[in-house]
C-alpha cells in the first residue's frame, strides 16, 4: 500500500473546483448507468449487484487523485446531486445514498489520516460505501428479504464495491498518473522525492 508524506492537507480553491468536476463526470456516468444496472438485473437473480459498484466509485476516485481529507465525500455528493437532477431512476433518494456512500469512503481514509492510497484503501472504501448503502437501503425497506437473498444481493454488491471503487478507480487514477497531470493537484508523494534524487 502506497503512503503519501506528510504535507498540507488544507483543501485549497483548485482542489474544490477539480473535485466537483470529478462529481459532475461521475453524475453524467451514473444516470447512463442506470440503464446498465437495468439490462444486467434479469440475467440471474441479483445480477445488476455486479454493476453496483460503479455508484461507490466517485469518492475513492477524487481521493486516490487529490489525496486530501473532504473529497470523497464532496465528489460522492456532487456525483449523485447531478444523477438525481438529470433524471436518475430513484430520484431524490440518489442524494441520500450519496452523502451516506461518501461519509463512508471519507470514514476509511480518515482513519489512516489521509496517508494511504492504494487499491486496498480505495477498496476497503468502496466496501465501506456499500455497507452505508446497506443502511439506507435498511431505511427504505429495500433490504426485506429472506437470508439467503440478503447474503446473495450485498455479497455480490461487495464485489462489486471492491472491483469498481478499488480496482477500476485505481487503474484510473495511474493511467492518469502516466500522463503527468496529477502532479499539479495533489501532495508530493516519497516517489517523487526519490526521482529528484535520481
Amino acid at each position: 500500500m502506497q503512503h503519501q508524506t506528510a504535507g498540507s492537507n488544507k483543501l485549497k480553491f483548485t482542489d474544490i473546483l477539480i473535485t466537483v468536476m470529478i462529481g459532475i463526470v461521475f453524475g453524467v456516468i451514473f444516470k447512463l448507468w442506470d440503464s446498465v444496472y437495468s439490462m444486467a438485473k434479469p440475467l440471474f437473480p441479483q445480477a445488476g449487484q455486479l454493476t453496483y459498484g460503479m455508484w461507490f466509485m466517485a469518492g475513492p476516485f477524487a481521493y486516490l487523485l487529490i489525496r486530501k481529507p473532504g473529497v470523497a465525500l464532496l465528489a460522492s455528493l456532487a456525483a449523485a446531486n447531478l444523477s438525481a437532477l438529470l433524471g436518475s431512476a430513484w430520484g431524490l433518494e440518489t442524494i441520500v445514498y450519496g452523502l451516506v456512500q461518501g461519509l463512508a469512503a471519507e470514514l476509511v481514509f480518515a482513519a489512516v489520516r489521509y496517508r494511504k492510497y492504494g487499491l486496498a484503501i480505495a477498496g476497503i472504501a468502496g466496501i465501506m460505501s456499500a455497507a452505508g448503502s446497506f443502511l439506507v437501503d435498511l431505511g427504505y425497506s429495500y433490504a426485506n428479504y429472506e437470508t439467503w437473498v440478503l447474503v446473495l444481493k450485498y455479497g455480490l454488491r461487495v464485489v462489486s464495491a471492491f472491483l469498481f471503487a478499488g480496482v477500476f478507480a485505481y487503474a484510473l487514477m495511474k493511467a492518469l498518473e502516466a500522463t503527468g497531470v496529477t502532479r499539479s493537484i495533489r501532495p508530493a508523494s516519497r516517489e517523487d522525492y526519490a526521482s529528484l534524487d535520481r
